[in-house]
């Protein structure tokens, strides 16, 4: 029997569909293992990654990998900073780049931090216009006040809306935490890096959450095509 991810991911490589939604009532690894063994990634991405869509009362902000990526190094932590930041703009934001840490600017060492700081530089060397701060803490990063005083020159600090967070631990753990205390709308997790679009949804999936994702998902087969 061909499993139903396998079949759809075909048709998507194939070009009879645009685009695939899955996850309902699959894992995420079925659902991403045929698109990775198939599709495969576009010829600039070396790692697939993941967004969250937070929709909050007066913004949206971006926050990944919160669903794929386990530990990233720092070449990989990179690389998702770029791509979320592609996909912001494709859905009309300007980035504006954090790389989240326990420590901000130069407060604070240690191999975490240290990962955090590489990635931030990699990304810059990368991608010299983007604007992206690291290491950078949460508060620092989206509170105005609070910026003016661990990292007063700092034309990201306070101002930030994609949030690139250095582990799936904390970076899964946050969304949630934010997406329950909040009330906040959490599309995702959006998949980048693909040549084709193929989203996965939580298990725990509610038909706005479908709904929602199809449509993120025909936005982006609109700009691939």
């Amino acid at each position: 029997m061909i499993h139903v991810n396998y079949f759809a991911t075909m048709m998507v490589h194939l070009g009879y569909a645009d685009g695939m939604v899955s996850g309902a009532v699959h894992s995420t690894a079925d659902t991403i293992r045929p698109a990775l063994q198939i599709i495969k990634t576009t010829p600039d991405v070396n790692i697939v990654s993941s967004l969250f869509f937070m929709c909050l009362k007066t913004k949206v902000l971006v926050y990944g990998d919160c669903a794929l990526n386990q530990d990233p190094n720092a070449e990989e932590l990179a690389q998702i900073a770029l791509s979320c930041a592609k996909t912001a703009r494709l859905f009309g934001m300007k980035p504006k780049v954090a790389m989240l840490s326990y420590a901000t600017g130069e407060s604070g060492s240690g191999e975490d931090v240290d990962k955090v700081r590489q990635a931030t530089q990699i990304a810059r060397d990368i991608e010299p216009e983007l604007e992206i701060e690291g290491p950078i803490q949460y508060d620092a990063a989206i509170d105005k006040s609070v910026a003016s005083l661990k990292l007063p020159n700092s034309k990201i600090a306070g101002v930030a809306n994609v949030f690139i967070f250095p582990d799936l631990n904390t970076g899964n753990n946050t969304y949630k935490a934010v997406q329950r205390s909040t009330n906040a709308i959490a599309i995702g997790p959006v998949l980048q890096g693909l040549k084709k679009p193929v989203n996965d949804l939580s298990r725990g999936c509610s038909v706005k959450d479908i709904v929602n994702t199809i449509l993120i998902t025909a936005i982006q087969a609109g700009q691939t095509s």
